[in-house]
């Protein structure tokens, strides 16, 4: 509302070119619940229309230039008001002067760089925007579209199996093994589980997946534990030389690519932790991280051919080995 109770005098709508053939993605609000936006990835031209409708036909609009931007910002929630930008881009779209009647401005942002994927969690948000503002004296008149970004990955190169022991002296000795290091998001953790010595009872055997997100630097470092899946491997008591197998599908959990040092603002790690429970209600544990990644081909229909060629330049180039997180097929 302005000063004088005329309220707002436009309304603002950003409409992308090509918004009945891009395809959307569930993503979660801060609220928790899930919508959907349009999707995009690194390397795409962001294009559409600005329209701008005058509320009072005949009535003029004075304005000091109407602009839009393209913004990737960061907002750590124990400092909110104070939003970090990462990509910030700016197209002027009319000079000052004035409106007499409603208009269109078309922009386009070339295949603008979006290098992390869009993310809410516990303590931290990461998104993108579209914002159209009609910059005016008193009030300026701006409105916002929210897309989502996803970062695809190609295989990894190096993909180890997992082994390792639990072992109290003279009490328990069990070895396990999965399979890799690193999953997609649709993949299958698939492993075994051996029994060497079992001197005590056993009742209860399980993996979970943690998700643990770190956000902060120096004294203001924030851990959040989120245990995303119980995968229970056995009830009961195991005895020497039985072996367990593993397989657990990830595709039916909510889970995110592994993110690491994000804008030195955050990190996303997922660890498997095997939880054992003997008839004495004691607890133990060995956790081990494993990365998580998004696979690139499953999109590939929807995607378009800039961000293909992206895409084909990344996989058809000889990396050292990254964590997939950190590798970016488009690079725009």
């Amino acid at each position: 509302m302005s000063f004088f109770g005329f309220g707002q005098s436009a309304d603002i709508d950003i409409v992308l070119n090509d918004a009945e053939t891009r395809k959307k993605a569930e993503h979660k609000t801060e609220d928790g619940r899930k919508d959907k936006y349009f999707l995009f990835y690194d390397g795409e031209t962001v294009s559409g229309k600005v329209n701008v409708t005058l509320k009072y036909p005949g009535k003029r609009l004075e304005h000091n230039g109407i602009k839009i931007e393209f913004v990737g910002q960061i907002e750590l929630y124990y400092d909110r008001g104070n939003h970090h930008e990462f990509v910030s881009l700016v197209k002027d779209l009319a000079r000052p002067g004035e409106l007499t009647q409603s208009q269109t401005f078309d922009f386009e942002f070339t295949h603008v760089e979006k290098p992390y994927e869009s993310y809410t969690g516990q303590n931290v948000k990461l998104r993108y925007f579209l914002r159209a503002t009609v910059s005016r004296r008193l009030n300026d008149i701006s409105k916002e579209l929210e897309i989502v970004v996803h970062t695809l990955s190609s295989y990894p190169e190096l993909n180890s199996s997992i082994k390792m022991e639990v072992g109290i002296e003279d009490c328990l000795h069990i070895e396990f093994e999965y399979n890799k290091s690193k999953y997609h998001l649709k993949d299958v953790i698939v492993g075994k589980i051996y029994f060497l010595l079992v001197r005590i009872k056993i009742k209860h055997m399980e993996i979970d997946i943690i998700k643990r997100e770190t956000t902060g630097t120096g004294p203001n470092v924030y851990h959040e534990n989120d245990t995303i899946a119980k995968y229970e491997i056995m009830d009961g008591a195991p005895v020497r030389g039985e072996s367990i197998p593993i397989r657990l599908f990830l595709a039916g959990y909510e889970m995110t690519p592994s993110m690491r040092d994000i804008n030195k603002k955050y990190s996303v790690r997922y660890y498997l932790n095997l939880v054992l429970i003997d008839e004495e209600e004691r607890r133990y544990f060995k956790q081990q991280e494993i990365t998580l990644w998004r696979k690139g081909d499953i999109v590939r229909k929807s995607m378009s051919h800039q961000a293909i060629m992206a895409s084909q330049r990344f996989e058809g180039s000889s990396h050292p080995e990254k964590t997939p997180t950190q590798s970016q097929e488009e690079d725009g």
